[in-house]
């Protein structure tokens, strides 16, 4: 397996992660349990945020286009409906 396919692999199982901390978090009552989840969740996050710099600076990961703001404004008025 090539480093590329192996970071953009990590990157793809750490945003699924995230979002199962997401739904965890929600759903947890007990405040110490929801603190460290969080506190996990947080230190996810900033380990992705490392990983996709490192990877978009060796040129594995290519980020999407920026949104236009006309795109971004679309958006904005659909959810602020």
């Amino acid at each position: 397996m090539k480093d590329k396919d192996m970071v953009n692999d990590v990157l793809s199982m750490v945003k699924s992660s995230l979002l199962n901390y997401e739904r965890v978090i929600s759903e947890t009552s007990n405040p110490q349990l929801r603190q460290t989840i969080q506190q996990i969740r947080n230190s996810d996050e900033d380990f992705q945020y490392r990983l996709y710099q490192a990877a978009a600076q060796k040129g594995f990961y290519t980020p999407a286009q920026p949104a236009s703001m006309q795109d971004i404004q679309q958006i904005r008025s659909q959810i602020m409906v």
